[in-house]
């Protein structure tokens, strides 16, 4: 059986997304910024259907962190809900939209997205979107089903990241720390309460775009 595992890009004040996140800002205010190192490379543009890029140890990064699931858990807002105004109306109402990720998702593996609202799965491209509406447990249960001997990765958005770590249930992360302050919007580690296990330090890679810390949970 695989790890649990989750990578994320964080602001050196510690968030993975800016404030006031809506459909024409996926990532929040200033959210894109924490994604700058990844853009231009090669291991970033070939999975959205971009030719060319750079190859370096970012890139390789990268590559690894996409190639090594074989399967993904997201929570609604990752995939294109929310709790604002918009959000529930627009995502999980009576005529859903399909996310974030347009006809052609850059997944290629099953993704199990946790929510309240139960829909029917969803084939967009090579991804299928399967709603797991009975928590986290039932929702990895299947992603390591589908998985097999491969690894399981959080791909956020980061509440969804807290409660498995709250669970006890993630054995190893990779943030990837941009140079930047956003000064607000969604900390990553705000509501994850009284953690009952210690870290180790796996691997840091490092370049003037980002550096890149691997943490092993030491049980």
């Amino acid at each position: 059986m695989g790890k649990l595992t989750f990578d994320i890009s964080m602001s050196l004040d510690g968030f993975v997304a800016g404030p006031n996140v809506r459909p024409e800002a996926g990532l929040g205010e200033g959210g894109e910024r924490l994604h700058e190192w990844a853009y231009d490379l090669k291991a970033f543009r070939e999975p959205h259907g971009e030719s060319g890029g750079e190859v370096n140890p970012d890139s390789e990064v990268l590559e690894e962190t996409m190639q090594a699931p074989g399967a993904m858990l997201v929570g609604r807002g990752m995939f294109g809900g929310g709790t604002g105004p918009w959000g529930e109306d627009r995502a999980w109402g009576d005529k859903p939209w399909d996310g974030w990720w347009g006809d052609e998702p850059p997944f290629f593996r099953p993704v199990f997205v946790i929510t309240h609202h139960g829909r029917e799965p969803l084939v967009k491209g090579e991804t299928t979107f399967t709603f797991v509406t009975d928590g986290i447990e039932s929702a990895l249960e299947q992603a390591r089903a589908a998985a097999g001997d491969r690894d399981v990765a959080i791909g956020g958005g980061a509440n969804v990241i807290q409660q498995y770590l709250k669970a006890g249930l993630v054995d190893e992360f990779q943030i990837h720390i941009a140079p930047i302050f956003l000064g607000q919007g969604v900390r990553l580690f705000d509501d994850c309460g009284d953690l009952d296990s210690d870290l180790e330090i796996a691997r840091v890679v490092e370049s003037p775009a980002v550096t890149h810390v691997r943490y092993r949970v030491v049980r």
